[in-house]
Formats: structure tokens, sequence, C-alpha cells
């Protein structure tokens, strides 16, 4: 694991982040990129259903997080029915800064400014390790998903379309 202290400021926010949620997590940097599912998945050296797309999205006027496996695509009308909004929409670039306070490629599925009501894959939950975004495009880190569930106050969810 790079020093924390070699880390980027947003990557040392996941770090603290994890440590105040009780997560022992260990962030990795990947000069190539982990912009993509598949593009961690090749750095990483896993399967890309082990790889956890965080999506955020605006439900009403609200935004709400959906952690998908890599090899999924959401489906927005069971994310919309979970969050008991007729619709949702991507969010743009700027709102996903504002919610989370990372920039799209690197958003984690937690550390945000205020908690995101969040949703998780069922598929993930199926795998003994996923990989996550650490907020920036070039590093992740790995946890048990059942504890990252836990951590974050998740709901486990079918999310796949």
């Amino acid at each position: 694991m790079p020093d924390p202290i070699d880390l980027p400021p947003s990557a040392r926010r996941v770090a603290e982040a994890a440590a105040a949620l009780g997560l022992a997590i260990e962030i990795r940097a990947f000069p190539e990129g982990t912009r993509t599912a598949e593009d961690a998945a090749l750095a990483v050296g896993c399967d890309v259903a082990q790889i956890v797309k965080s999506l955020v999205f605006v439900a009403g006027d609200a935004p709400v997080l959906a952690l998908v496996a890599g090899h999924h695509r959401l489906d927005e009308a069971k994310l919309a029915a979970l969050a008991g909004t007729g619709t949702v929409r991507r969010a743009s670039a700027d709102e996903v800064r504002e919610a989370t306070s990372y920039a799209v490629g690197g958003v984690p599925p937690f550390g945000h400014p205020a908690p995101v009501p969040s949703w998780v894959d069922l598929d993930l939950l199926e795998r003994p390790v996923v990989w996550a975004a650490a907020g920036t495009p070039r590093h992740v880190f790995a946890v048990e998903p059942r504890s990252l569930v836990t951590a974050i106050g998740a709901t486990p969810a079918d999310l796949a379309g």
C-alpha cells in the first residue's frame, strides 16, 4: 500500500473514512487507471464481477447511490422503486461531486459529506472480496462485501437489469 502521506488528498479521505467505519482497507494505486469496471478488473487482476461501480443517481431531488457489480447494468426502474420515486436519473458530474465530494470515476461507497441512501447489488454479496474506487480514477481498495454493507448501512437489493 502506498504510504498514506503519498496518497492524493481524496484517497487519504477514503482511508480516513474507512478507519472511522471500522473497515481495514489497503488502498492500491494503478497509474494506468481504474476509471471503468473493465480497467479496474484488468489492473487488479480480478473478475469484472468483483468490481463495485458506485453510481450516483437523483431520485426526486435527492442523491442516491447504487453499488453495482462491474458486469451488470443498473436497472433504473428497480432503483426508482427502491428509492420510492417514479423515476431516477443519472446525476451530472457536478451533482456527483456535490453529493459525494468525489469526481466521477473515483467515487467510493463511503466518505461522503452527508449520508447518501445506498443499495448494493446482491451479486456483489456472492463474492469473497470486491474492489471499489478509493477517491480517484487510479486508486482502489479491496473489502469483504458484507462488511462494507454493514459499515455503510446499505440495503442489499436486486439492481441488475
